[in-house]
């Protein structure tokens, strides 16, 4: 059983680790760390954890915690890992794994000297519909990809992370904070990688220095040209759609962790097959799977590299929003998309 402490215990932790936690079969949380030491000890309270601290370096210090995952806002991750990963503890880190490639580089060249397992929480990697997808494009199920579209929009216009609108503290806005979740899904289902990135946003009155909603458009290394469309002001959406030369893969909702997803699999124009998949295991199956590559049973699915490489595709989508032109992507050599 490893034990986890988790940093920077928030929204986060409350509507989707603790849950995924407690579904989960070989792990469990033992501490957590929050600035606000009353609102620490009362999430202690709530979910009976033995262990509060008021930061990283305290709770990574703790004999009874193995693991470390940090859940802090964006800017601090790059301390918070590295504070981990001093104290000789394996780090899950939240997505977007830093506001900029070379704070994730920094994290990677770290875990590697301290010879510790660094891993980004990409949880569309542990998805059933991601899966899916993947898997029938692998098959041959549409032929050659031509297009992919994915979506991710929510209302955040008055979001309990006020910091999402500050791009010191997050980075960036919906690109960041959804588009990472949305570039990866479709590194991950395609088992390809985008050599250029062109992008559009607007902004509002709310939106402080971040953008809004924005437009990516991709190009991936095999031919396939994809749209990622992200927002903070449109209703929920996690619509995704594979178009082939040979068929269509879709579902609505498609990354959605709370209700059932249909996928349906069109061919000429006709509804060929279509099956119902649920991910409302995906958080469990994360921490599952950090806790498996921490005792040697399996190598974990999205390592710190895969982080890396995701904010060099930000940092490209943010660079083409000050040019106006599109931008290429580097592909480091151990970046691995599957």
């Amino acid at each position: 059983m490893i034990r986890f402490g988790i940093a920077g215990f928030g929204l986060h932790a409350v509507r989707r680790l603790m849950p995924g936690f407690a579904l989960a079969g070989n792990c469990k949380v033992v501490a957590l760390s929050r600035r606000d030491q009353g609102k620490a000890r009362e999430a202690a309270a709530k979910y009976s954890i033995p262990h509060v601290f008021g930061s990283t370096e305290e709770l990574s210090c703790c004999p009874e915690v193995d693991a470390v995952l940090v859940t802090t806002p964006n800017a601090c991750h790059l301390h918070d890992v590295l504070a981990a990963l001093a104290a000789h503890k394996p780090v899950l880190c939240e997505k977007p794994m830093g506001v900029n490639a070379d704070e994730c580089r920094r994290m990677v060249e770290a875990a590697r000297r301290a010879g510790v397992l660094l891993g980004v929480a990409q949880v569309f990697r542990f998805e059933e519909s991601t899966a899916r997808f993947r898997d029938r494009i692998a098959a041959g199920n549409i032929g050659r990809t031509i297009f992919a579209r994915a979506e991710f929009s929510f209302p955040g216009a008055n979001h309990a992370r006020a910091w999402l609108n500050n791009r010191a503290i997050a980075g960036g806005g919906p690109i960041a904070d959804v588009g990472v979740h949305c570039i990866d899904a479709l590194r991950y289902i395609l088992q390809d990688e985008p050599q250029r990135v062109t992008a559009v946003a607007r902004s509002d009155e709310l939106s402080g220095d971040v953008e809004a909603a924005a437009i990516l458009s991709l190009e991936f290394s095999r031919g396939t040209l994809a749209t990622v469309l992200v927002s903070t002001r449109a209703q929920y959406r996690t619509p995704l759609e594979i178009v082939g030369d040979a068929g269509v893969l879709r579902a609505d909702d498609a990354f959605n962790v709370e209700h059932p997803i249909t996928l349906e699999w069109w061919r000429g124009g006709e509804l060929s097959a279509k099956e119902t998949v649920s991910n409302h295991l995906a958080y469990a199956r994360q921490v599952d799977s950090f806790a498996a590559a921490i005792e040697g049973r399996e190598v974990f699915p999205a390592p710190g590299e895969l982080g890396w490489q995701n904010q060099i595709i930000l940092d490209a989508a943010y660079r083409s929003l000050s040019s106006a032109r599109s931008e290429p992507v580097a592909i480091f050599s151990v970046a691995s998309s599957g």
